[in-house]
């Protein structure tokens, strides 16, 4: 049996500790927050509630095999409702079009929204998505990653390395398959999944679409914050300890291995095996010593681009919105734009989107609002890192709220005015998402996916030094809810039981 110390009480930690818990081992949980969850967040007041990170769930299969794996199945333990219709888009030019939550449904809805054979294009695109998903699946999403190593190995058969396509961008894929602009427009969207750009981001990121319309879109009764408080309990239930309140600042070494951690009040908690689901980056910039493997996972992350991150409005309404679908995007009429203005150009560096993509999520839930009467929406767009030296400095005086009125004069724009109904809101940047979670600069998924080999240069799941693993967004195989508790399978598989 060993001694585990797991650094963070996000989703990946947890459900790591699950499993390493069900496994015999003793685990620690040590969170800085006053509760779990990470980015995985719930904010409440008046009786509005809003789930602050993801609202939905999907491949639900990997939260089964989490639950089957450390105990009592997940459906003895939540409610998970399949969405009949997961995502409302709304295009610049008047265009509605609502996306089934069952592929079989997709093409006919792209029909009469969009007309043109739009059905049949989207089909055709994701059959390759599936096969695809097909060759990817287990030795990529489910399998310790060996650096550029692991494309090498599906390189080996030349007919999946041709279905990969890795020489070509998700924009460059789309283009193949796609000649409605608003299907292209569709398709890039999944590219902010990890906080990238679709004309960067390799065509592999097809499989994103195809895994959310083929498995389904899912939502738990009550908000997301239940899914990673049965996590936790689960967790408990098998003899792990949970600290909330406990801020780790030293990963301890001894013989040049993780040793345990040291806290905030100088505390030492000794461990055999330490499991960071704090950011990478930070954990190699700010809790290790600079010894070279150290210097040498510093330099790797220099290597690739930050993911961008999210500013967001919580939204206490009166009244409710007709035609709200559980997420509705609104479309600029120039995407580029905006990835312009995420990333940067040669010209200009990064800065707040001044036509933003607007997404929304307003579910039809009870829970989330004080009476029949009032609506709870969460509005997210996509921002810039927090990053006072080279891009945005999100706490610059003024600039939260000046950037809230505009994206509220922007959905008035586009057809969704509310500010006549606003009871209040709370303004949250990518300044206070870095200073809550522990994410450098914000940045939602840790590194992006921008560059062919970005994927592949994600911080593996065993870490620089023996003894130290990483697990969560910021880790291989990458941010959102399932492959976050992917990670934490891979690392309990590399850990092994007690």
């Amino acid at each position: 049996m060993a001694r585990v110390v797991v650094v963070g009480a996000g989703l990946g930690g947890l459900a790591a500790a699950a499993r390493l818990a069900a496994t015999g081992h003793a685990v620690t949980v040590l969170e800085q927050a006053p509760q779990v969850g990470g980015k995985l967040g719930w904010y409440a007041r008046d009786g509005h509630g809003f789930d602050t990170g993801p609202s939905l769930i999907t491949l639900p299969q990997v939260l089964e095999e989490l639950f089957a794996a450390t105990g009592a199945p997940l459906s003895d333990v939540l409610e998970l409702r399949r969405l009949d219709t997961a995502v409302g888009y709304r295009f610049a030019d008047g265009i509605r079009l609502s996306m089934p939550g069952r592929l079989d449904a997709v093409p006919a809805a792209l029909d009469d929204a969009l007309g043109g054979g739009a059905g049949a294009q989207w089909s055709a695109l994701l059959e390759r998505a599936a096969t695809m998903w097909g060759v990817t699946e287990e030795p990529f999403l489910r399998s310790p990653l060996a650096g550029p190593a692991t494309l090498l190995r599906l390189a080996r058969d030349a007919s999946d390395l041709a279905t990969i396509a890795p020489w070509l961008s998700l924009r460059q894929l789309g283009a193949r398959y796609l000649t409605d602009p608003r299907l292209r427009m569709l398709l890039d969207r999944y590219a902010t999944y990890s906080g990238s750009d679709p004309r960067r981001t390799p065509a592999a990121l097809a499989t994103v679409p195809y895994a959310e319309q083929a498995f389904g879109s899912w939502y738990v009764p009550g908000g997301l914050r239940r899914l990673v408080e049965a996590v936790a309990a689960r967790a408990v239930q098998r003899g792990a300890t949970l600290r909330t309140d406990a801020p780790v600042v030293e990963v301890l070494l001894s013989g040049g291995r993780a040793a345990g951690v040291r806290l905030a009040d100088g505390e030492r908690v000794p461990a055999d095996v330490v499991v960071c689901n704090a950011d990478a980056a930070a954990l190699y910039r700010d809790l290790l010593p600079a010894q070279a493997p150290v210097r040498r996972a510093r330099a790797a992350l220099r290597r690739v681009t930050p993911s961008s991150s999210g500013f967001v409005l919580l939204l206490a309404l009166r009244g409710r919105t007709p035609g709200l679908a559980h997420h509705t995007v609104l479309f600029p009429a120039d995407y580029d734009a905006e990835f312009d203005a995420l990333f940067g150009t040669r010209t200009h560096r990064p800065h707040p989107v001044a036509d933003p993509a607007v997404y929304v999520s307003a579910p039809d839930d009870p829970a989330t609002r004080p009476d029949a009467h009032s609506e709870s929406c969460f509005v997210l767009v996509n921002a810039p890192r927090h990053d006072p030296g080279r891009g945005v400095d999100w706490t610059a005086p003024g600039l939260a709220d000046r950037h809230a009125d505009a994206v509220l004069a922007t959905m008035a724009r586009r057809g969704l005015d509310v500010r006549d109904r606003m009871r209040w809101r709370v303004v949250r940047t990518p300044a206070d998402l870095a200073r809550e979670t522990g994410s450098v600069g914000g940045s939602i998924y840790g590194t992006s996916s921008n560059g062919a080999r970005a994927a592949f240069l994600r911080p593996g799941n065993a870490a620089a030094l023996p003894g130290l693993f990483l697990v969560g967004g910021s880790a291989h195989p990458g941010g959102g809810l399932p492959l976050v508790t992917l990670s934490a399978q891979i690392v309990a598989g590399l850990i092994g039981p007690a």
